[in-house]
C-alpha cells in the first residue's frame, strides 16, 4: 500500500492522518510533500482555524521508512540529503503556520515521528502512546528538529538521555515534564485533539497567530526586542475588528463571535 496523507475536515478543524499503515505509518517523501502542500492550502483557508495531525489505526507514526533507508545507502548521498529537506519543510510549515497544529497520538511515535509531534503546538497522546527517539538504536542521529525540539523543552541531560540512550518514556512522564499538554484513555486521542482545537477554534484567529509569531522568536530575542515586537502584535490587533468584538462580548456578558 502507498503511503498518503489523507485529509478531512471536523467543523473548522482540519485533520491530517498519516496513511501508512502496513508500516505503522512510517514517513517518505511522498508523505512530506503533503503535509507541506496541505498546510499551505489551510492557511490560505479561512475557514480552517486549526489543524490536527494523527496517524490511521493504531499507530501515530514509527518515524523513517528503514527499508527505503537501506536502499538508500546504496546511491548517492544527496538522495537521502534531499528527502531530509523534504522532512524539514514540513517541520518547517508546521512551526511557522499561523494556525494552531495538534498531534494526536496513538501507538508509537518513533524517531522522525517523535519530531513531527513535537514540531506541533499541542500534543495529545493516549496512554499506551509509545515515545522513544530510535536514531542511535541504529546508528543513525536525530533529523526533524528532534534536538532543537528537545533542548528548548528539557535539561540537557534529559535530553541526551532522550537522544542518545534512545530509551522509551512514557505519556505520563512526557506530560510531567511539560513536552505533551494531555493523556487520555487509548483510542480517544483524535477525540481529545478535535475537542482541544474546537476550543481554540473559539479564539481570535490573529490573536493565536500573533501569539505563536511571538513564542517562536522568543527564545532567540533579546528582551528589548521581544517588547518591541510585543508592541506591535498588540497594537496591530487592537485595531483589528475581533478586538473591538471581544471586548465588547466581555462586557456584555456573552460569547464573543471572532472572524
Amino acid at each position: 500500500m502507498t503511503a498518503s496523507l489523507k485529509s478531512h475536515s471536523v467543523g473548522s478543524t482540519l485533520v491530517l492522518t498519516i496513511s501508512n499503515p502496513d508500516h505503522r505509518n512510517a514517513l517518505g517523501p511522498e508523505l512530506y510533500a503533503a503535509g507541506v502542500e496541505a498546510l499551505s492550502v489551510a492557511e490560505g483557508n479561512p475557514d480552517v482555524r486549526s489543524i490536527v495531525i494523527t496517524g490511521e489505526g493504531s499507530h501515530f507514526c514509527a518515524g523513517g521508512n528503514l527499508q527505503r533507508l537501506l536502499a538508500n545507502r546504496q546511491k548517492p548521498p544527496q538522495v537521502q540529503a534531499d528527502s531530509i529537506e523534504g522532512l524539514h519543510n514540513w517541520i518547517e510549515t508546521i512551526r511557522t503556520c499561523p494556525k494552531p497544529v495538534i498531534a494526536a497520538v496513538e501507538g508509537s511515535c518513533a524517531g522522525a515521528g517523535f519530531s513531527l509531534a513535537l514540531a506541533c503546538d499541542f500534543v495529545v497522546a493516549a496512554a499506551n502512546a509509545v515515545f522513544v527517539m530510535a536514531y542511535s538504536n541504529v546508528g543513525l542521529s536525530p533529523d526533524g528538529g528532534a534536538t532543537w525540539s528537545l533542548v528548548r523543552a528539557l535539561p540537557r541531560a534529559t535530553a541526551l538521555q532522550l537522544l542518545m540512550g534512545g530509551e522509551r518514556i512514557s505519556p505520563d512522564r512526557l506530560q510531567q515534564l511539560g513536552v505533551i499538554n494531555a493523556v487520555c484513555g487509548n483510542g480517544e486521542a483524535l477525540d481529545q485533539a478535535i475537542a482541544m482545537a474546537e476550543r481554540l477554534n473559539a479564539r481570535a484567529p490573529n490573536a493565536l497567530a500573533s501569539i505563536k509569531d511571538l513564542v517562536n522568536d522568543a527564545a532567540g530575542s533579546s528582551l528589548h526586542a521581544q517588547l518591541a515586537a510585543e508592541r506591535d502584535h498588540f497594537v496591530r490587533n487592537l485595531h483589528h475588528a475581533n478586538a473591538g468584538e471581544g471586548i465588547a462580548a466581555f462586557m456584555d456578558k456573552r460569547p464573543a463571535s471572532y472572524r
